[in-house]
């Protein structure tokens, strides 16, 4: 399996990770409750280490969680991108997609159903957590940005 290059983390404490290569195809995701602050400081170096080829971290959210997440991946020496979610999903989803929040989960669920489908990543086993489905949709919008994948796949347009 190709290495990862970029990381995108949907913040809280149970947060959300996508793992995409540097052809712009996701990898791999997941969710994990990270439980504290405290836990946190000691859990964003250490999978930043699992990963040795990481050259992008982008963060969806704010406050002490993204500060911790920048730091660490500044230490790093990664590039670190912060971006709120009305703009990747602005970017990803349609106006009518994004009229409340809940209409927006629902829908990033969708897109990232169809990025794990295209990128030939493992299917959900059971219900795909908002936060992993958040974390995808904040990779593809990165990759995108980083000029990995130079337009919105076809498959993936809405």
């Amino acid at each position: 399996m190709p290495e990862a290059a970029l990381l995108a983390v949907d913040l809280g404490l149970r947060t959300g990770f996508a793992f995409y290569g540097r052809d712009g195809r996701l990898l791999r995701y997941r969710s994990q409750n990270i439980g504290s602050r405290a836990r946190l400081t000691r859990a964003a170096p250490a999978i930043l280490r699992e990963h040795p080829t990481l050259e992008r971290l982008v963060l969806e959210g704010g406050g002490d969680f993204a500060e911790v997440w920048r730091r660490a991946g500044e230490r790093r020496g990664l590039a670190v991108t912060i971006v709120d979610a009305q703009r990747w999903r602005e970017a990803l989803l349609l106006p009518r997609e994004q009229r409340n929040g809940a209409n927006a989960k629902q829908h990033a669920d969708t897109l990232a159903r169809a990025v794990i489908a295209w990128s030939g990543a493992p299917a959900p086993k059971g219900a795909l957590r908002h936060d992993a489905a958040e974390a995808i949709g904040v990779g593809l919008w990165g990759v995108l940005q980083a000029g990995w994948l130079p337009a919105l796949p076809d498959e993936l347009r809405r």
